[in-house]
Order: structure tokens, then sequence, then C-alpha cells
């Protein structure tokens, strides 16, 4: 008698298996939908938001402000990124940590800028903190000008505190640092005097400038009665000076007519 073939039906041990791995596949998406119609659901309202952080600048009503009609969503469905990003856009924040909290709030953490110093005009608005980071912001405190090309802000605060460092030991340190666009430094003293660094060179670096300058300060100009105004460190061998007294007397003497 011929032998028949056997048919997928006659395997219990296959259809056993089939109809578990059905019924996994329901029960996963079951329990993804139902998680779904959780997650969304209003049983897990987002009731608070608390902040935490040494805040000094940062306002209570800043916060409401930034935050006002903008937070959507559960517990769940509140999108992190996005309360970060509001909290970041509030003047003097520089970083914001956002986490969930069970059951219904969310924690931040800020941290505010440290500000170093004004950038660019002092009515502009514009500060720059010890990390070289431009922000937004008011500063009742007496903070020193910085200023220099689009980019440079890391640069000039570093330059700052070498120039602050390197002055320390005359009393002085410096109020104004100025980068020009031809990457040439000018700085203004805490006593009036503006110096004139120039740009930096592998013969002649801006530093070594100003070790010159400092070792000579206290037994030449230090010395002197008259108010300076003016120091150019851009010669080699030495540098010249601009006393106000001098160059009123200069401007006013009168201008002789050559004998024909």
């Amino acid at each position: 008698m011929p032998a028949t073939e056997a048919s997928v039906w006659d395997k219990p041990t296959i259809l056993n298996s089939v109809a578990n791995a059905l019924f996994l596949v329901a029960l996963l998406a079951a329990l993804y939908l139902g998680g779904r119609a959780l997650v969304h659901s209003p049983v897990f309202p987002l009731r608070a938001i608390e902040v935490q952080g040494d805040l000094r600048h940062v306002e209570r009503q800043q916060i409401v402000n930034a935050l006002q009609g903008r937070v959507a969503g559960t517990f769940f469905t509140v999108e992190i990124d996005d309360i970060r990003a509001m909290f970041e856009a509030i003047p003097w924040v520089r970083r914001a940590e956002v986490r969930r909290m069970w059951p219904d709030r969310l924690e931040v953490r800020l941290e505010e800028h440290l500000a170093l110093a004004h950038w660019g005009q002092l009515e502009g608005g514009r500060l720059v903190s010890v990390h070289g980071e431009l922000f937004s912001g008011l500063s009742e405190s007496e903070l020193p000008l910085l200023a220099g090309p689009k980019g440079s802000e890391r640069e000039v605060v570093r330059r700052y505190a070498q120039f602050r460092e390197m002055f320390a030991p005359l009393a002085l340190e410096p109020r104004q640092v100025q980068l020009s666009a031809r990457r040439a430094w000018q700085l203004q003293l805490s006593n009036g005097l503006t110096v004139q660094l120039g740009r930096d060179s592998e013969k002649d670096p801006v530093r070594e400038r100003l070790v010159r300058f400092v070792e000579v300060y206290p037994h030449t100009l230090a010395r002197l009665s008259r108010r300076l105004e003016y120091v150019d460190l851009r010669y080699p061998n030495g540098f010249a000076l601009r006393v106000p007294e001098i160059a009123r007397s200069e401007q006013q003497k009168p201008i002789r007519r050559p004998n024909v």
C-alpha cells in the first residue's frame, strides 16, 4: 500500500508552536496598545516642575514666563528636550538638566553662567563667562570689558587671565582687553594706561614684550610724577610713551614758517 504524505495538520507539535507564536504576538500587540493608551491617558498628568540650583540672577517670574502655556503632555509624554531648551533660553542659564520624578513631576537643575566681563560694548547687554561663552544678561557688578572678532571669545578670555596674572605684581589689572580684526592686542589698565601690544610673532611674542615691560616698570614709569596715557610695546628694544601734558604742549606750539 503506497505511503501518503503527512499534512501539517497531522503534526500537533507544529500546530502548538504556531498557536503559541500567534498568541505571543497578540499579547505583545495588546500590551503595546494598552501601554500606549495608558501613557497618553490623563491618569498620569504632569503636576509640578521643581527647579533647583544656586540661582543668583534667574528669577522665579522669568521661569514662569518661559514655561507659561508651552508645557504639553502627560508625565510620560512631555518632551524632556523641549523643556530643557525652554530653560536654557532664559538669560543667565548656562545648562539645564531635566529628569522625570515618579509619579507626577519633573526635576530641573539649573546652572547659571559665571560672568567674567562685558563683551564688545558696555551698553550692548552681552556678557562673556569664565568658560568663554557669550550670553545675554545685565550685571550689577563692575566687570572688565573684553572684545574681539567673532569666535575669539575663548582666546580673549584665556589671554585676559594671562595678562591679569602678569600685572598682579604691579598691583595693576587689565580693565579692557581688545583683539582687533588684524589680531593685534591692546589693553587698558586700572590706572588708565593704554598698552599697545600689537600682534603675536614667533620672534617677539606678546608675552615676552609684557615680561620686559613689567620688569622695568617699577624702576622707570612707576617713578614718574606725570600721569601716563599710552605706551607702545611694539618695539623690539624698548617702548614709546605718550604723556598727556607733553602731548598738549606739543600741540600748542606755533608752527614756524620756514625761511624762504
